[in-house]
């Protein structure tokens, strides 16, 4: 318990737009972090004084109850750092287009290239080397902090971050709180009135509990029968008119997050209800674009939106018009709730952790990094064990976790060729060796300079 001062807290890639603001603002609205220093760093110091500016205007707005600091330099910034938050990449969205186009030019079948399909092997290999080399700073400069990891594909990086450094951490996602949102206003229930528990692997969790806290229901079944009726079939014309859609910026969010094949297809025909949207647990069977005719390209709507977002926030922090950032409350987010239970010793229950496995789940590997719920408090955190997942559930979790090792053993001995081994046994990688070959070839020289060989 700490409560004789106040915490330091480092945001490591404060630049970006896509965590940044959101983290300052949690802890600017969270009361038992009243009187912490936050420290913004980022390499890039155009964009960390736009971030800067944009922080002091969300403390100002609540009565600048934290104090800000920012720094390009690593040491400066995480100097007796007693948590770090680390969202950092870089050539984000140019990277992840090659991730996507090239291993389908070469016949591969992912739908999407994050964090699943051979594309991700190279986002893993990109984002686990820029990680290690944050924590390495983190075990030099403030060893005793807790690292909470936000980087993508987020169960290959906590893996490495686990198998390669001594730093304490967690990996966190919003995939979990988003879908439990997402299900409440479809079957028309108050999100207020919803416990919920689920449990896999990072954008491939699945709900085992959905109830109605406040009427005693199981909503399981509610939400069975939704993903059943006609409307989700995806007839030709309804993928004509999704696909118009997917033209405009508005029309894409609408597709990303409610065109659902095959969300429908692992309700109707194996009855796991998943807490992600199609785009994220495609990349971990082979079969995603099987389910329809047509399959959106989630980067043609996740990089424009990442666009605005940057103009907005550039605008945001420079504009002299009075803005009404006092009304921003806390997000969804369940990062800043951690440091906060663990800073105040106060047990808090988080939806979704990633944590190697010590048991959480029975029929996954020990050690594997899995998603579940926990108990957070001064101690640390708490997962919760979770019962089988049961076939073909655990099977398809297997493969990923099989890849999940090759892709972060290659990553910390610098060995091309694990890497290679584990592209060409994705499930989605083609059957030809020689077309896995090439596309890793061609990957390996677009991004060399970011890769760990």
């Amino acid at each position: 318990m700490q409560m004789e001062r106040t915490p330091t807290i480092t945001l490591v890639g404060a630049g970006g737009m896509s965590f940044g603001p959101v983290m300052v603002n949690d802890v600017v609205h969270t009361s038992r972090l009243r009187g912490a220093r936050m420290v913004l760093h980022d390499v890039d110091a155009d964009r960390l004084e736009r971030a800067r500016r944009f922080a002091e205007k969300l403390n100002g707005a609540a009565g600048s109850p934290i104090r800000i600091e920012a720094s390009t330099e690593a040491g400066q910034a995480l100097e007796g750092a007693d948590f770090v938050i680390s969202s950092a990449e870089f050539r984000r969205f140019p990277s992840w287009r090659q991730d996507y186009e090239v291993p389908r030019r070469h016949g591969s079948s992912q739908i999407n290239g994050e964090n699943g399909g051979p594309g991700a092997v190279f986002h893993s290999l990109r984002s686990i080397n820029n990680t290690l080399s944050i924590c390495r700073s983190v075990e030099r400069y403030c060893p005793d902090a807790f690292f909470i990891n936000l980087s993508n594909p987020m169960s290959r990086v906590t893996l490495a971050i686990n198998r390669a450094t001594s730093v304490r951490n967690v990996g966190m996602c919003h995939e979990m709180p988003m879908g439990v949102n997402r299900i409440c206003r479809r079957i028309r229930v108050k999100r207020k009135d919803v416990e919920a528990k689920a449990s896999g692997i990072n954008h491939f969790t699945f709900f085992t509990e959905f109830r109605n806290v406040r009427t005693g229901e199981d909503l399981l079944p509610r939400i069975r029968a939704f993903f059943a009726r006609r409307f989700h079939d995806y007839s030709p014309r309804s993928q004509k008119v999704a696909k118009v859609l997917d033209r405009s910026l508005v029309g894409a969010g609408l597709i990303e997050f409610n065109y659902s094949p095959l969300v429908a297809r692992m309700v109707r025909d194996h009855g796991l209800v998943p807490c992600s949207v199609d785009s994220h647990i495609g990349e971990y069977v082979p079969f995603a674009m099987d389910v329809a005719d047509w399959m959106p390209t989630p980067l043609d709507f996740h990089e424009p939106v990442s666009q605005v977002a940057e103009r907005a926030a550039a605008w945001a922090a420079t504009t002299r018009l009075p803005l009404p950032l006092q009304a921003m409350g806390h997000s969804d987010e369940e990062v800043v709730p951690i440091i906060a239970a663990m800073w105040t010793d106060t047990p808090t229950r988080i939806m979704a952790v990633n944590v190697p496995n010590r048991g959480f789940l029975p029929d996954v590997s020990d050690g594997a990094i899995v998603e579940v719920g926990a108990t957070v408090d001064g101690d640390g955190i708490h997962p919760e064990e979770m019962p089988p997942l049961g076939e073909p559930l655990a099977g398809w979790i297997g493969t990923q976790v099989e890849l999940m090792d090759l892709i972060v053993d290659a990553a910390i001995q610098g060995d091309p060729e694990l890497a290679f081994r584990a592209l060409r046994e994705d499930p989605n990688s083609p059957v030809d060796e020689a077309a896995c070959r090439a596309m890793f070839d061609e990957l390996r020289s677009l991004q060399e300079d970011l890769l760990p060989f």
